[in-house]
C-alpha cells in the first residue's frame, strides 16, 4: 500500500512538472503565440524588393532594422530580393500557399490576384487603432487595396505620380510668357516659345508609354472626366465616343502646333530630361521619376529655375483641374496564414514602415508618398519639395495603362505615336476600343 501511494505521488508530480513546462514562455513557432509582450518570443518572415542602393531602398531597409532593434523578442527574417526577380519569387511561393508573413505587393492587379487566391488578410485594425494616421493619407490612397467593404489590405508607401508640369521660370520670365493655367494659355505659350526658337515641351517618346503615362492620363481626364473613363474600361462606354475623340484631339493640337521637339518619337525620356534641364525647352510633362533623375544628373544651377505645377485646365471639359495622373504605389501585406504572436508582430512591423514616422523617412529619401506631412524643414531637395506640395494639393486621376488591358494599353501607346506622325484621333480611338473589347469579352 505504501509503495502504491508513493507511485501515485510520483506520477502526480511528473504530470505537474510537464504541465508547467508546457505553459512556459518558450518560443511558439513562426506563426504561434498570443502576442509578443511579456517576454514571449516569436519569429516573422519579411520579403521585399528594396535591395538597391537608391535612397528609398536604404530608407525601407533601415526602417526594418530599426524595428528589429526596438523589438528584441521578435526574430525578423528579412529578405531583400532584387526587383527583376521579385515578382517571380513571390508568384512561386504563392502557388504553393507558402507566403512570408509580411511581403511587399504592388497596388492593382498583383495584390488583387493574391486576395482572390485567399492569400491575404486585412490590416484594418491598424487603421482602427490609428484613425489620425489613416485620415492623413491622400484621397483614394487605399482604393486599390480595398478588396472587401470596410477592409484594407495594405497601406501605400509610395505615390506613382506621372504628370507633373515642370517649367523653367527663367525662360518664361525672360520671354514674357505667362505660365499656362488654361488650355488657351497653353496654346499661347506654345506659339510664343516657337516664335523665340525655344521648344515649348520636351518629350522623349521612343518608349511609347511615355506620352500615354505622362500626358494623356491628365489631358484626357480634363476632357472626359474620370467616371467616363472607368465606364469605358468596363465596357459601359466606348472609346469611340466623341468625348474621347475630342481628348485625343487635344493631344493632336499639341502635335500640330509643334509643341514637342523634332524627333520626339526617336529619343528616350532621359534624353528629353537633359534637353529640358539644359534650357532648350520651356516645359516638360513627366513623372516623379524625373525628380530622382535630375537630382543625380543635373547641377544645382540647372535645377534652380525649375518649378512644378499641374497641366492646365481645359475649358468646358468634364474633368477637374489641378489633378495629376497616378495612383498608390506598393505597400506591405499580411499573409492569411499568419496568426497569434506572429500576426501581432507583423502588424507592428507594417505600421513601423507605413506609419507616420516611416512615411516621413521614405519621403525624406526624395520619394513620393501619399501621406500628408510638413517637409519644409527636412533634408529633401528643393525641387522634390515643390513637387511634393503640388501632389499633396492635387487630386489623382487614372493612368490609362493601369486600368486598360495589356492589349489596349499597347494600342493607345502606339496610337499616340501614330498621331505624332500624322494619324487621326478617330482611327486611334477605334483601335483602342476594339482592343479593350476583345480583352473584356466574357
Amino acid at each position: 500500500m505504501k509503495k502504491r501511494l508513493t507511485l501515485i505521488v510520483t506520477v502526480i508530480t511528473m504530470i505537474a512538472l510537464l504541465t508547467a513546462a508546457c505553459g512556459s514562455n518558450e518560443p511558439t513557432g513562426e506563426n504561434g503565440g498570443s502576442g509578443n509582450g511579456g517576454g514571449e518570443k516569436t519569429k516573422i518572415t519579411v520579403w521585399h524588393n528594396f535591395a538597391g542602393d537608391d535612397l528609398r531602398a536604404k530608407a525601407v531597409r533601415q526602417l526594418i532594422d530599426d524595428y528589429k532593434k526596438n523589438n528584441p523578442n521578435v526574430e525578423v527574417d528579412a529578405q531583400a530580393i532584387p526587383v527583376d526577380g521579385y515578382r517571380q519569387r513571390l508568384s512561386t511561393v504563392a502557388a504553393g500557399n507558402e507566403m512570408p508573413d509580411v511581403f511587399f505587393v504592388y497596388a492593382g492587379s498583383q495584390s488583387q490576384e493574391f486576395f482572390n487566391a485567399g492569400l491575404l488578410q486585412p490590416i484594418t485594425s491598424l487603421a482602427e487603432e490609428n484613425p489620425d494616421w489613416k485620415a492623413n493619407f491622400m484621397d483614394g490612397a487605399f482604393n486599390r487595396f480595398e478588396f472587401e467593404k470596410d477592409q484594407i489590405f495594405s497601406a501605400p508607401i509610395g505615390l506613382s505620380a506621372t504628370s507633373f508640369l515642370y517649367y523653367n521660370k527663367d525662360l518664361f520670365e525672360k520671354n514674357g510668357v505667362k505660365v499656362p493655367t488654361t488650355w488657351a494659355e497653353m496654346m499661347t505659350a506654345v506659339k510664343a516659345f516657337n516664335d523665340k526658337g525655344i521648344t515649348p515641351i520636351a518629350l522623349g517618346n521612343k518608349a511609347p508609354w511615355v506620352a500615354q503615362s505622362t500626358i494623356l492620363g491628365s489631358l484626357a481626364d480634363r476632357v472626359t472626366g474620370t467616371d467616363w473613363f472607368m465606364k469605358a474600361v468596363n465596357g459601359e462606354a466606348s472609346f469611340t465616343d466623341q468625348v474621347f475623340v475630342d481628348a485625343l484631339g487635344k493631344f493632336k493640337e499639341l502635335v500640330d502646333n509643334k509643341a514637342f521637339q523634332e524627333g520626339a518619337n526617336s529619343i528616350d525620356n532621359t534624353q528629353a530630361e537633359q534637353y529640358f534641364v539644359q534650357g532648350k525647352a520651356a516645359m516638360m510633362i513627366s513623372g516623379a521619376w524625373t525628380l530622382t533623375n535630375l537630382a543625380a544628373s543635373a547641377t544645382p544651377e540647372q535645377v534652380a529655375p525649375i518649378e512644378v505645377t499641374t497641366i492646365p485646365a481645359i475649358e468646358g471639359g468634364a474633368g477637374k483641374a489641378g489633378t495629376i495622373s497616378g495612383g498608390a504605389g506598393g505597400g506591405f501585406a499580411l499573409s492569411k496564414k499568419t496568426s497569434g504572436a506572429a500576426k501581432d508582430a507583423a502588424l507592428d512591423l507594417i505600421y513601423a514602415i507605413s506609419g507616420p514616422d516611416g512615411q516621413k523617412k521614405i519621403a525624406e529619401s526624395n520619394s513620393m508618398v501619399m501621406y500628408k506631412m510638413d517637409l519644409e524643414n527636412s533634408s529633401v531637395s528643393p525641387l522634390y519639395l515643390k513637387a511634393f506640395n503640388v501632389a499633396m494639393n492635387a487630386g489623382i486621376t487614372p493612368v490609362y495603362d493601369a486600368y486598360l488591358s495589356a492589349e489596349a494599353g499597347e494600342s493607345i501607346n502606339n496610337g499616340l505615336q501614330e498621331i505624332m506622325m500624322g494619324g487621326k484621333p478617330e482611327d486611334v480611338a477605334k483601335k483602342l476600343q476594339d482592343a479593350q473589347a476583345r480583352s473584356t469579352q466574357k
